[in-house]
């Protein structure tokens, strides 16, 4: 896998870790990006768990990818932002909610980023 992609897979990664360790810390500072409010009580426990996981769960497979050089790692995250993406489409096609595309966008081109890192690395094997 090149360096400039390499680079791009860690970035984000980061960004990633970066707001799954916010959910953690400082959930009021970063609820507002997504668009609702905390919960409170049971809901606000599955806010936190189920955001900080999520980008953790990212930003580690991430990292694991580029530093084992395994392709494999890339595949959890890959989907999990296509499946958000598709999540988005399909809230807003069946239940009225708005298009996300400014959220839509990036996690599409995410896992394209991720899709290009996975076949280079398959290439170099």
């Amino acid at each position: 896998m090149n360096k400039v992609l390499r680079v791009l897979v860690v970035l984000a990664a980061i960004l990633f870790i970066v707001n799954g360790v916010r959910w953690l810390v400082n959930p009021a500072g970063i609820v507002g990006m997504f668009g609702f409010e905390l919960s409170q009580g049971l809901g606000l426990s599955s806010q936190i768990g189920d955001m900080s996981a999520y980008f953790l769960t990212l930003g580690i497979c991430m990292l694991t990818g580029v530093v084992a050089n395994k392709s494999v790692w890339f595949y959890p995250p890959m989907m999990l932002m296509g499946l958000t993406a598709m999540g988005r489409i399909l809230a807003w096609l069946v239940h009225d909610a708005a298009l996300a595309t400014g959220l839509i966008i990036p996690e599409l081109l995410i896992a394209l980023l991720l899709w290009i890192a996975a076949s280079r690395l398959n290439e170099a094997d």
